[in-house]
């Protein structure tokens, strides 16, 4: 069946996090087209403004956003954006958040402090989101209602186990995204 251009709906949705968080990997593993990228090896122009402490092994930094597609049935089209996770690129939010519906927020479980201005930028923007807890190989793994608690949720607001390089997985977290936007329709 051949679908008109009006027959198909398109909706932007963000991955957001702090740095280094996993949002670039998950795009790449989601994404039905090659993405766009918009990642830099990690220079010492960085020094003083990126904490590599936390992620040593951290070797480039999304400069703009990342960008991917993924057509979840004939009649709808998620186009995904993902922010970078600096402080100092904060400005790219206020244009990616134009349109967006809602926000996948991907956090590491043992860094949920980095969380906390992107969670106020989820917020200032007056995105809905829900959010993804990704998985690190060899970290401990924390209940989801913990994780829930320690970022002082809204009891709605889905949270969901997620590896970002395991499609599956991946996956999942987003369709909760787009259940908890299609649940606000209703």
């Amino acid at each position: 069946m051949y679908l008109d251009a009006d027959d198909v709906r398109s909706v932007k949705v963000l991955v957001v996090g702090p740095f280094g968080v996993g949002k670039t990997t998950y795009i790449g593993n989601i994404s039905e087209i090659e993405p766009l990228q918009t990642e830099e090896e990690i220079t010492e122009a960085s020094v003083g403004y990126d904490d590599l402490s936390r992620t040593p092994d951290k070797t480039t930094t999304t400069v703009a956003m990342d960008f991917g597609r993924l057509t979840l049935s004939d009649e709808l089209v998620l186009y995904v954006f993902g922010t970078p996770g600096q402080e100092r690129f904060k400005e790219m939010w206020e244009e990616l958040s134009r349109g967006a519906l809602g926000a996948l927020l991907i956090v590491d479980p043992q860094r949920l402090d980095e969380s906390f201005p992107v969670l106020d930028l989820v917020e200032r923007f007056g995105l809905t989101y829900a959010v993804g807890v990704n998985h690190f190989e060899g970290a401990t793994t924390y209940p989801l209602d913990e994780v829930r608690e320690a970022l002082n949720l809204h009891p709605d607001t889905p949270v969901v186990a997620c590896d970002v390089r395991d499609q599956k997985s991946a996956l999942h977290a987003l369709i909760a995204l787009v259940q908890h936007l299609m649940s606000l329709l209703d």
